[in-house]
C-alpha cells in the first residue's frame, strides 16, 4: 500500500493508475477505522482496479461548539487496518495541505441540510461539500463509497453529483452492525456502560417504527411508536425521529420514492444516529 500526504504525490499516483486503464474506487473517511469503513473498502476493491482511501478530519464541517481536538485519531492502525483490507493508496493531507488558503468562495449545501442533523449543526454540511468536492477533483474516481448510516450525508453528496454532473457514480453500502443491532462508530466509544447497553433499542425502535408504517401507511403513528421506544428504554434525550422520502428528504411521500426513518440520541457525551430506508411499496 502507498501512503501519501501531499496532493502532488497523490496526483501522481493517480495518473499512473488512470494510464494503466485502472478503474478507481474511493473511500473517502475521517479516520479511526472500524468494520463500517472496512465494508465500504470491501466493496471498493470488489468493483474496482484500485482503491483509494483519504483519511482527513475535516475542520470546515466543524462547528464553534464541537471539539475538533477531541475527535478520535489513530494513523498508525488506520494504516495497518487499509493495507489489510486492500487499500491501494492511503491519503492523509494535514489542513494546510488541503486548505493552503482561502479565495472566498463557498459551497453551500440546500435545504436538506435544513433539518435531522443538519438543523443542530449550521454549516456542517457546507464543510462536508466543501471536502468531498476537493477530493472528488483529486482522486478522480470511477466511482465512491459512502455508508448509509451517515443518510443525510450521503443524500446531500447524491445531489451534488447529480446536480453539478460529477463524472462518477455514488454507491450506497449498508450500515454495519455490533451483534446487539447498535450502528459501528467511532464515537460509541464514548458511551458508558450503561448508555452502551441501552444504545440498540435505537434500533429496534426504529424496527417498529418501520413495521408499524408498513401495515398502515400513517406516519405520525410510526413516528410516535418510534418515539415511545427510546423513551421507555433509553435515558438520553431524543434529538428528532423524522419520516422522510428520500435522498430529497421532504415529507411528500410518493408511491414510487425510498423513505427513510431516521433517529439521533443524545447521550451524555455522545450523539448517536441511525435509521432505516425502504421503498414506500413494499408490504408484508
Amino acid at each position: 500500500m502507498i501512503q501519501v500526504q501531499l496532493i502532488e504525490e497523490l496526483k501522481n499516483n493517480i495518473k499512473e493508475a488512470k494510464f494503466s486503464n485502472k478503474s478507481i474506487g474511493f473511500v473517502p473517511t475521517m479516520g479511526y477505522l472500524h468494520e463500517g469503513h472496512m465494508s465500504l473498502v470491501k466493496q471498493a476493491r470488489r468493483e474496482n482496479d484500485y482503491v483509494v482511501m483519504s483519511i482527513f478530519v475535516n475542520p470546515a464541517q466543524f462547528g464553534p461548539n464541537e471539539d475538533l481536538a477531541k475527535y478520535p485519531r489513530d494513523l498508525q492502525r488506520d494504516s495497518k487496518m487499509a493495507k489489510e483490507a486492500g487499500v491501494d493508496l492511503l491519503f492523509f493531507p494535514q489542513v494546510n495541505e488541503m486548505y493552503p488558503q482561502d479565495g472566498g468562495i463557498s459551497i453551500q449545501a440546500g435545504t436538506q441540510a435544513n433539518i435531522l442533523c443538519g438543523s443542530s449543526r449550521p454549516g456542517h454540511f457546507d464543510g462536508v461539500l466543501k471536502v468531498v468536492t476537493k477530493l472528488f477533483h483529486l482522486v478522480e474516481p470511477k466511482t465512491v463509497y459512502f455508508g448509509q448510516k451517515d443518510a443525510q450525508q450521503l443524500a446531500i453528496i447524491e445531489t451534488l453529483v447529480k446536480d453539478y454532473n460529477f463524472p462518477l457514480e455514488v454507491r450506497r453500502v449498508e450500515t454495519v452492525r455490533e451483534p446487539d443491532g447498535l450502528a459501528k462508530s467511532s464515537r460509541n466509544v464514548f458511551l458508558s456502560p450503561k448508555e452502551r447497553s441501552e444504545a440498540p433499542m435505537i434500533r429496534k425502535a426504529i424496527k417498529l417504527g418501520h413495521e408499524h408504517f408498513k401495515l398502515n401507511q400513517d406516519i405520525a403513528r410510526a413516528k410516535q411508536i418510534t418515539i415511545q421506544h427510546i423513551e421507555d428504554n433509553i435515558s438520553g434525550k431524543i434529538d428528532y425521529v423524522e419520516l422522510l422520502s428520500y435522498p430529497s428528504l421532504t415529507n411528500d411521500l410518493l408511491n414510487d420514492t425510498d423513505v427513510i426513518l431516521a433517529v439521533a440520541v443524545f447521550f451524555e457525551n455522545v450523539r448517536l444516529i441511525d435509521n432505516m430506508m425502504w421503498n414506500i411499496k413494499e408490504r408484508y
